[in-house]
């Protein structure tokens, strides 16, 4: 069995259960001889590659609450640990915000972790973390490597038996101090510490590792301004309403994943500043509440109630900007989405988005920068070159730098730096496993790069490298498209005695900003052949779709099928093609010798025809189905007089519709412009129609247009 299928946890209805707390017991007895102070076990489930949080150690679950159960192909230690088979060791929150920054956004705190795999030779049960805090040395020891893999390897052997003998594990409970009582034994020692501690000029409570109050002396309540026995059993900041505040909090939550004494000062209504000292253990937290004797001096991240958290991204800022950058489509919009909202959110003045090309640099796009060829010389720059955004786009690694002193020293190529910049963070953008680009944040000033500042922004980047991906994606399909689409349309149209046209085609402005549309005009045997037609869909498919039709009716007209059989075998070709989409198309036979045109009408809007005399009429031609739908379809033809002076104007439904518009209202408008139009010149005519359709909100679809004049003889 996979490691992603095998788990020690049987469910009930097997044998008696194993009898003592195997998991607590392992971990607690791993963590003291190592001198962790917290940790957690996970098992594998049984039925799919996820690793379940089974029992947790020294910290409240909810500090690792959005890790709870996690996929085996998670970005964080224990998954690495279980995938690889081998210990993990985070030596820092610096190491942390480097290689898991999703992990240090949540926990920015100074301390270090080991994960191992819980597996035998032949399956994995799961794994165990362990932390220490932030004054433990930068690397494991050899002697605590020894202790944590044979702890490890023991709990594994007892996990096969169990599972060979259909035993299950028993549910455990978490292990954390039991809260402290307010009561006080009747003894001669406890009574005397409590005169001595209700003897304190200063305010003094206890906190349990959930935060709760089990003790509080009658200084802290006077300064809390809160009885006792409310405080008691309760969260401080859940019961004194001006310490129900995130960043309190989490001083709190920093104080105890450190293990480091830390300090904050709060402003108590309306005007009074209260200093708070934590001192952590393992089992929970001293507080002591003094007044301040000046709120700036005591802590320069004082805050006034209600206020914003001290966070250089909120959460739902980041919620915002995620949401945000979904909505870009491509490669463009990504640029000026994360200039108008993720630089500023983060102080950035500058912004530059790298890509790569058969292995050079490009540049995707900049902003802030006064001189544009700053940035533009590194554009088509071998990636190969030594500089810190190839190196990041490379190797997929971060890179900050505080100064310029500091940048230059590291590359010399770029001691010339005239961009005015004195900072810059280097952040790769990862999708899908790969490095898609480099976004360059730059900063006017020096600047320092905090470890949460770092892990927050390598995050950001991995938000921008998705829309990136997608944007780019687009942008390749959309010239792709466009390309194609270029190609199939006519570039100029031949010249035919007795007839003078002209055409238009106009693309989208919205989504992909290609189509179906097409026109063409063919010479055949001294007469000749107009088309136009729209096939359904903007994108690559219907572009390559529009093409195979386009040819077809040039084919089909140059063996010389009168009007009503072209649209028949162009309508089995669709069918024979298997496509899902369909097509319009208006198909002519042009006589301007006769004065005549022979007409065959698929689904497509009707063409108007402006007399000599001026007038306009809609020809209300019979016809059939859209192409590609009927097999057995007929396209009855209709013959119109074209005597000299005559106009067609065969265009597609994007000249025409638009969002809340009768499309019969529609129409009689185009007729009623025509008319006030003229005898303009072709060109012109066929400009001042297009323009008059261009709706101020962008194109919901393309335009086709097609103008036919029949001239007099001679």
């Amino acid at each position: 069995m996979s490691e992603g299928q095998s788990s020690a946890r049987v469910r009930p209805g097997a044998r008696t259960p194993v009898g003592r707390p195997l998991l607590s017991l392992t971990l607690t007895a791993m963590m003291d001889e190592v001198h962790a102070h917290s940790g957690g076990v996970y098992l594998v489930a049984p039925d799919r590659p996820v690793l379940e949080m089974a029992v947790v150690a020294g910290l409240p679950r909810a500090f690792a609450a959005p890790w709870e159960r996690v996929a085996l192909s998670a970005p964080i230690p224990v998954a690495d640990a279980v995938r690889e088979r081998r210990l993990v060791w985070v030596g820092g929150e610096e190491e942390m915000a480097r290689r898991y920054p999703r992990i240090a956004v949540v926990l920015p705190y100074q301390f270090s972790l080991a994960a191992l795999p819980v597996a035998t030779a032949t399956r994995a049960y799961g794994a165990v973390f362990v932390t220490w805090p932030g004054g433990h040395p930068p690397e494991l020891s050899e002697g605590e490597r020894d202790h944590l893999s044979a702890a490890c390897d023991r709990l594994a052997a007892r996990l096969e038996r169990a599972a060979e003998e259909s035993l299950p594990l028993p549910s455990e409970p978490d292990l954390l101090a039991a809260p402290l009582v307010s009561g006080l034994a009747d003894t001669l020692g406890t009574v005397e510490a409590a005169r001595m501690v209700a003897r304190l000029p200063y305010g003094l409570c206890s906190l349990d590792l959930n935060g709760r109050v089990g003790f509080a002396n009658a200084t802290a309540a006077n300064l809390l301004d809160t009885p006792v026995d409310r405080l008691l059993g309760a969260q401080l900041w859940a019961t004194v309403p001006w310490l129900n505040d995130p960043v309190y909090e989490e001083h709190y939550r920093a104080a105890l994943l450190s293990q480091h004494t830390t300090s904050f000062v709060a402003l108590r209504p309306p005007d009074e500043w209260l200093s708070f000292r934590m001192y952590p253990s393992t089992t929970g937290l001293s507080v002591r509440i003094n007044r301040a004797r000046t709120a700036a001096g005591t802590n320069r991240a004082a805050r006034q109630p209600g206020t914003a958290p001290a966070r250089l991204v909120t959460i739902s800022q980041v919620l915002n900007l995620a949401g945000t950058l979904t909505e870009a489509v491509g490669v463009q919009d990504v640029v000026q989405l994360v200039a108008d909202q993720i630089a500023p959110a983060v102080g950035s003045q500058g912004l530059v988005i790298l890509g790569s090309r058969a292995g050079r640099l490009l540049v995707l796009g900049h902003r802030g920068y006064p001189d544009p060829s700053v940035v533009e010389r590194y554009d088509g720059m071998p990636l190969s070159e030594p500089t810190p955004g190839s190196q990041v786009l490379r190797t997929g690694v971060p890179a900050f730098f505080e100064s310029r002193e500091e940048l230059e020293r590291l590359y010399p190529v770029l001691v010339v730096n005239p961009s005015g910049f004195s900072s810059w963070a280097y952040l790769p953008l990862i999708a899908s496993g790969r490095p898609v680009g480099t976004c360059v944040l730059a900063y006017a000033s020096p600047h320092h790069f905090t470890t949460e500042e770092r892990a927050v922004l390598t995050s950001l980047a991995g938000l921008i490298a998705q829309a990136l991906e997608r944007a780019l994606l687009y942008d390749a399909k959309h010239r792709l498209a466009h390309g194609l689409q270029a190609a199939l349309l006519p570039h100029t149209l031949p010249s035919l005695a007795g007839i003078e046209a002209a055409s238009r085609y106009l693309p989208a402005t919205q989504g992909m900003e290609i189509g179906g549309d097409f026109y063409d005009l063919v010479p055949s045997r001294g007469t000749a052949a107009a088309v136009i037609g729209d096939v359904q869909g903007h994108n690559v498919t219907a572009a390559g779709l529009m093409g195979q039709v386009r040819t077809a009716v040039r084919a089909y007209t140059t063996v010389g099928q009168p009007p009503e059989e072209v649209m028949r075998s162009t309508n089995r070709l669709l069918l024979e093609l298997g496509s899902d989409l369909f097509a319009s198309c208006l198909y002519l036979r042009l006589d301007p010798a006769r004065g005549r045109a022979v007409m065959s009408r698929a689904g497509h809007p009707p063409p108007l025809l402006r007399r000599p005399d001026g007038r306009v009429r809609v020809l209300d031609l019979a016809g059939g189905p859209l192409l590609g739908i009927d097999g057995s379809a007929t396209y009855p033809a209709t013959e119109v007089d074209l005597s000299p002076g005559s106009l067609l104007v065969l265009y597609t439904d994007g000249l025409v519709e638009s969002p809340g518009t009768d499309f019969e209202d529609a129409l009689a408008g185009l007729g009623r412009r025509l008319t006030g139009l003229g005898d303009l010149p072709l060109d012109d005519l066929a400009d001042a129609l297009v323009q008059h359709g261009a709706h101020p909100e962008g194109r919901v679809d393309d335009v086709a247009l097609l103008l036919l004049r029949a001239l007099p003889p001679g």
